[in-house]
């Protein structure tokens, strides 16, 4: 059924700590940030593709006044997609500055607090997108994993095939210079900190299909840019495979 809860708007969060936007294939740029979370400061990562004159966001992190500066610099801001159920906290940010539109993932909620259930909505996607709807990247896919809420990973054709993800996978093997003592500690023993993975409590906690999850290994990919963790340029299929397989519990 669909959601009838009220929306409530909040205030935009800050913009955090983040470096600067760096081209990793002609036209698709990544930046890396921060959140706070539970008094953990974390990194980040959003993905930029320029298509003609215009931009669009995936995995939004704000910028400060410098890095929009940059982010102009390289077009206009036309579109938002969010993939994953559990980022997109400065997708109504980029909306009220850019005017653009924002597509979120069928079944997905912006909700405020720890629960996608209870939270309330605090913002609403212009767009409702799934793996049949046309996207605004020329060559691109959406592959979705249905959780609750769902997740979803965007294929693009850069660098010979590339996934953008939010939390389905993540390359994480240490703490980066965003993290702030508290992430470097509870991180670690949390399990997080690991290479060429999936998110430990996405996994655990929502326990994807594991046929949806094999079904990543078909995309035909190179590269990785996640939404947390450092990018995977070259042999990502074959880096992410002998965990995709574990969790699946099969060779392919």
């Amino acid at each position: 059924m669909p959601d009838t809860r009220s929306v409530t708007p909040r205030p935009f969060p800050p913009a955090r700590p983040h470096g600067e936007l760096r081209e990793v294939f002609p036209d698709v740029f990544v930046v890396t940030g921060s959140i706070v979370v539970r008094g953990m400061r974390i990194s980040r990562n959003m993905t930029v593709v320029r298509q003609g004159e215009g931009l669009v966001l995936i995995n939004t992190v704000r910028l400060d006044e410098a890095g929009l500066r940059a982010l102009d610099a390289l077009g206009a801001v036309r579109h938002v997609l969010r993939i994953g159920g559990w980022h997109g906290s400065d997708d109504a940010f980029y909306k009220d500055r850019c005017g653009c539109r924002v597509a979120s993932v069928k079944g997905q909620r912006y909700f405020e607090g720890s629960s996608a259930e209870k939270g309330n909505t605090y913002f609403e996607a212009d767009d409702e997108i799934d793996a049949d709807s046309g996207l605004p990247i020329e060559g691109a896919s959406l592959y979705v994993v249905n959780t609750v809420p769902p997740e979803a990973i965007l294929r693009i054709p850069a660098g010979g095939g590339t996934l953008i993800t939010a939390d389905a996978l993540m390359h994480w093997p240490r703490a980066d210079d965003y993290f702030n003592i508290f992430a470097r500690i509870g991180m670690k023993l949390a399990g997080f900190l690991k290479p060429h993975t999936m998110m430990p409590p996405w996994i655990d906690g929502y326990k994807p299909d594991r046929a949806e999850m094999a079904g990543i290994l078909d995309l035909g990919f190179h590269n990785v840019l996640p939404g947390h963790g450092e990018l995977v340029i070259g042999g990502a299929l074959e880096k992410f495979r002998p965990a995709i397989e574990a969790y699946v519990g099969t060779a392919r």
